[in-house]
C-alpha cells in the first residue's frame, strides 16, 4: 500500500491530470530538498486566490467584482451615520439603487449622490456608475388585493 501524503499534493495532481485528460497514474513521492523551492508545473494546484483572479479576469467580471467590494464598504463611501439608515439594493445599467429608512434620509443621500458617483468612478473607472437612484422605505400598497375598490379613497378612519 502506498504511503499516505498528509499534504494532499499527490491527490491534487492526480485530479488536475484527470481534468486535463492525462493519465492518472500516481507518481512516487520524491524527497525534495527543503532549501530550494520547486518550479511550478502547469499540473500543480494553484492557490485559490490566483485561480479566482484568473477566472474573474478571463470572464470580464473585474468591474462588477470591484463594485461589489466597494459597496461592501458602504459606510466608508457615505459615512457611518448615513450607512446606518441606507443600503445599496442593486446595480444595473450603470445605475446604483439605494434604499433608505425614511424620506429624510433619502433626501440627504440624494444631495450626496454626485459625490458618491464621483468616488465610485474614481476607484472603478470613469463611467462605471452614471447615477444613483435613492428610494425611501417600502410602504404597503392599499391599491391591490382581493378587497380593493377601484377609485376608492384607500384606508380611512371608519370608527368616528
Amino acid at each position: 500500500m502506498a504511503e499516505h501524503d498528509p499534504s494532499g499534493i499527490d491527490l491534487a495532481r492526480m485530479i488536475a491530470r484527470n481534468a486535463q485528460g492525462m493519465p492518472s497514474a500516481p507518481q512516487p513521492r520524491k524527497k525534495k530538498p527543503k532549501s530550494k523551492p520547486a518550479a511550478r508545473n502547469a499540473a500543480d494546484p494553484q492557490p485559490l486566490g490566483e485561480a479566482l483572479d484568473e477566472l474573474i479576469t478571463s470572464r470580464g467580471w473585474s468591474r462588477e467584482v470591484n463594485l461589489q467590494h466597494l459597496l461592501g464598504r458602504w459606510a466608508d463611501l457615505v459615512g457611518p451615520t448615513n450607512a446606518e439608515h441606507s443600503h445599496p439594493e442593486g446595480f444595473d445599467k450603470k445605475v446604483l439603487r439605494v434604499r433608505t429608512d425614511s424620506t429624510a434620509w433619502a433626501t440627504n443621500l440624494r444631495m450626496l449622490a454626485p459625490s458618491i458617483v464621483a468616488r465610485l468612478n474614481e476607484q472603478l473607472g470613469d463611467g462605471t456608475v452614471t447615477r444613483i437612484v435613492v428610494k425611501g422605505p417600502d410602504a404597503p400598497s392599499w391599491k391591490h388585493g382581493p378587497r380593493s375598490v377601484r377609485d376608492g379613497r384607500g384606508p380611512r378612519d371608519t370608527y368616528g
